[in-house]
């Protein structure tokens, strides 16, 4: 009988990386070149650091995406960003996608349209999908955010929202959610109106003060610029002029979304975010308000509809499994 022939080698290529600037190679590696293993353990492949160089084995395909990862990663450096595991996972994710080459590998802040710029920080995609949502964040009058926690709903719509406030194109920045305790019955809080509703909104409060210094948040907040509240508050209102988030919205009836939708007045953008699957109101998700408006609206021009799954989760690497092993059978 014929001998079967011996199934090939997997071929294997070795490319090098050159780095002009010594001092941004340290956070490019991570501490304990925990950035590099990352990569390797990622992607299949082996990196060596010898000086400013490094050297990159493995298959030709992987090692192509390694480098564009630690090229992507040295120019956000470069550019003055910081970067940590999830800008490194995010940034492997989007590699995956041969379309987002001009994204994750450009050189200077002007090449990539896909940035917000706060007074803090310039935020960048960590995901193809948060890259679809922050493109629809410029182009669309109002967007759906539906997905899991950690995917970057609520923080990227607030950043858009402040960025948009910082530059003048609308006069004010509400942010509300409906006050729907999580599977709890806290009772009757303390204090006055203000302080009752606060533990709700503290999401939205966090993203506030990571993009704005604190005491731009404060009086922005004093001056009526940045207004936070519960839904209820919000009926009777038209909100012109104005960048409006609803968040934890899967958690508002039908009756509650249309109120809020047709708040919607001149010159406003307005971003509803939920997780159809984290319904907390009495009936579940076949009385969601959310999912009701986007089965009413999806596909009517200028509303957006971007849906993030577990693969989009940018916080750290074990959440996205622990909403995989939630959603699965």
């Amino acid at each position: 009988m014929p001998r079967k022939p011996a199934s090939a080698a997997p071929e294997r290529t070795r490319l090098e990386l050159e780095f002009d600037k010594a001092h941004l190679l340290g956070p490019l590696f991570g501490e304990f070149d925990q950035n590099l293993v990352a990569i390797e353990n990622r992607l299949g492949v082996f990196i060596a650091a010898r000086g400013n160089r490094l050297v990159i084995e493995g298959e030709p395909g992987a090692a192509a995406r390694a480098r564009d990862v630690l090229t992507g990663l040295y120019n956000r450096l470069a550019q003055g960003q910081q970067i940590d595991a999830g800008a490194v996972s995010g940034i492997i994710a989007m590699t995956s996608e041969p379309a987002l080459e001009g994204i994750i590998r450009a050189d200077d802040t002007t090449s990539s349209p896909v940035m917000i710029r706060t007074r803090k920080k310039v935020i960048v995609p960590r995901s193809p999908t948060q890259i679809r949502y922050m493109e629809a964040l410029v182009k669309n009058d109002i967007i759906f955010a539906l997905g899991p926690a950690g995917t970057g709903k609520t923080y990227l719509a607030v950043a858009q929202a402040v960025a948009q406030l910082i530059t003048g194109s609308v006069d004010r920045l509400i942010l509300s959610r409906p006050a729907v305790e999580a599977g709890e019955r806290l009772g009757f809080l303390p204090g006055d109106m203000k302080e009752k509703v606060d533990p709700y909104l503290r999401p939205l409060y966090d993203a506030l003060y990571d993009c704005l210094p604190a005491e731009q948040v404060e009086r922005r907040i004093a001056s009526g610029e940045i207004e936070i509240a519960p839904i209820a508050f919000m009926r009777g209102r038209t909100l012109a002029d104005s960048f409006i988030i609803l968040d934890e919205a899967q958690n508002t009836t039908p009756a509650q979304m249309k109120m809020f939708l047709t708040r919607f007045g001149q010159n406003s953008r307005m971003v509803v975010c939920g997780d159809p699957n984290q319904v907390d109101i009495p009936g579940g998700s076949e009385f969601s308000g959310l999912a009701d408006a986007v089965g009413r609206l999806e596909g009517i021009e200028r509303i957006a509809t971007i849906r993030f799954t577990s693969k989009d989760v940018v916080r750290h690497p074990i959440v996205g499994k622990i909403v995989e092993a939630y959603e699965g059978p």
